[in-house]
């Protein structure tokens, strides 16, 4: 990047494809044709302002690249998420770079949007469709690098406790996984063939690990039960040390817990994402740190691969790894003052 710095029946479902199929292709969607007219679409996997930043990497891109976008926030997951790709579809969007909810569900649906529109996946993948590549961090390093802070906040070890919004998600899977093998000790596995714990296994240990980690939380992206999830924690471990929030609003969601229950300190947080909430909490050293993505690289290199297969000219690999960054109080000033810059960008 440049550094300027419900769901519908299966006849209903049937007759918007047979509608696309008899439409002509938009203008940009055969090599060597002009994206003059060309719409692409960017579709998220629910709301939050993570997404505002990956927003605010489309906006940039689009204009640097002059093609015209949208960008979809499902708010009822994968449901919504469908009816949305179901109207960009019938409207005859060029392309469409998604963040799948529900990827080993939603890949049959995928498989269709990708023959009536250039599909990549972003953020999260669905690796066994259709999609033309994947753009997104290596969420299994990235769940090590966050188990390293974890060391780092208890070095003499402790309880654990892990916070996302659904496992369903590959990415989510990955983190998790990697946070665990990081903790435990286990050996680096590769992405493509990382083998998962089962996701409600509880009082996962090791020997020779000073760390155990005493469940994995869900809530689905409801922002009150990720803060009682938290509450109830807090209450039922009394030897908690740590708590691991891997979407963006969990690490919030547990500090505001962890205030309330006058044990600022006492229990320390790691997550994933730069929510204002847990950058001031890293500041005041309250969170030992966070795992951003650096989401607005997601929103224009989304952009620019679309534009870029619009063409003609097809990504040479199927991964496009963004890198991440281990945000702690070193750095946090300078990149809390980043990210403010480009969210300012994106809405230019």
């Amino acid at each position: 990047m440049k550094t300027p710095f419900s769901v519908l029946s299966a006849v209903c479902l049937s007759a918007v494809f047979l509608f696309i199929g008899c439409k002509p292709k938009p203008n940009g969607t055969e090599p060597g044709g002009s994206t003059e007219d060309a719409t692409i679409a960017y579709v998220t996997n629910g709301v939050d302002p993570f997404w505002d930043l990956c927003a605010a990497g489309v906006r940039i891109a689009e204009k640097e690249f002059n093609i015209k976008c949208e960008v979809h926030m499902p708010t009822k997951g994968v449901v919504d998420q469908k009816r949305i790709m179901e109207g960009l579809l019938a409207k005859g969007v060029a392309g469409i770079a998604v963040s799948p909810v529900d990827a080993e569900n939603q890949t049959p649906f995928l498989n269709e949007v990708a023959q009536n529109s250039k599909l990549i996946t972003q953020d999260a993948d669905a690796p066994d469709s259709k999609r033309i590549a994947y753009i997104g961090t290596n969420n299994y390093k990235a769940g090590r690098a966050l188990g390293k802070l974890v060391k780092d906040a208890l070095p003499e070890g402790g309880e654990v406790i892990i916070f996302v919004g659904r496992l369903e998600q590959l990415n989510a899977r990955q983190r998790r996984q990697g946070v665990i093998d990081e903790l435990l000790g286990k050996p680096t596995q590769e992405l493509g063939s990382v083998k998962f714990d089962a996701v409600d296994a509880k009082n996962l240990t090791a020997e020779g690990s000073k760390y155990t980690i005493l469940d994995t939380r869900t809530d689905n992206f409801d922002k009150a039960k990720a803060k009682s999830n938290a509450e109830d924690a807090i209450t039922k471990y009394e030897n908690l040390k740590c708590m691991v929030g891997l979407f963006a609003y969990n690490p919030p969601a547990c500090i505001d817990a962890i205030k309330e229950a006058n044990k600022a300190g006492a229990i320390k947080v790691c997550g994933f994402d730069e929510q204002d909430a847990l950058l001031q909490a890293i500041k005041e050293g309250h969170a030992q740190g966070t795992i951003s993505q650096q989401p607005w690289e997601y929103g224009y290199e989304s952009v620019k691969m679309l534009k870029n297969i619009l063409n003609g000219t097809m990504p040479e690999k199927k991964f496009l790894e963004v890198p991440f960054l281990v945000v702690t109080k070193d750095n946090v000033e300078e990149f809390w003052k980043k990210k403010k810059e480009m969210a300012e960008l994106g809405k230019q």
